[in-house]
């Protein structure tokens, strides 16, 4: 939650509601990994650390989620949000994110 000036305070409110069951994919933890190994993205908190405080849900990668993505319309190209976009049409999950290009496929979404 380092970055909750950029967060909605709506949106804010939902991730810290301990009423509200939050699920990370695997697939962010994922991308997070090697965009701070390229240097692209910088924490204080070791990730460990992080996922441990977010008291978040791990939704791991699962065969169905993969095969799932050669379903999807190619409105997106980024391989880690079409398995985000899978993800949460296969668990029936809502998708919170700022990506318009996500925001047409056929998930709901909560816009940040």
């Amino acid at each position: 939650m380092e970055n909750k000036k950029r967060l909605d305070k709506n949106l804010f409110n939902i991730l810290k509601n301990p009423k509200n069951t939050i699920i990370l994919s695997a697939a962010t933890i994922w991308e997070i990994v090697i965009k701070r190994a390229k240097g692209k993205l910088k924490t204080s908190i070791t990730l460990e650390k992080g996922i441990k405080q977010s008291g978040f849900i791990i939704l791991p990668i699962q065969m169905t989620h993969v095969l799932g993505i050669q379903k999807l319309p190619h409105y997106h190209a980024d391989p880690f949000d079409r398995l985000l976009i899978s993800q949460s049409q296969i668990e029936s999950l809502t998708l919170i994110t700022s990506d318009q290009k996500i925001w047409q496929y056929d998930i709901d979404v909560l816009k940040a």
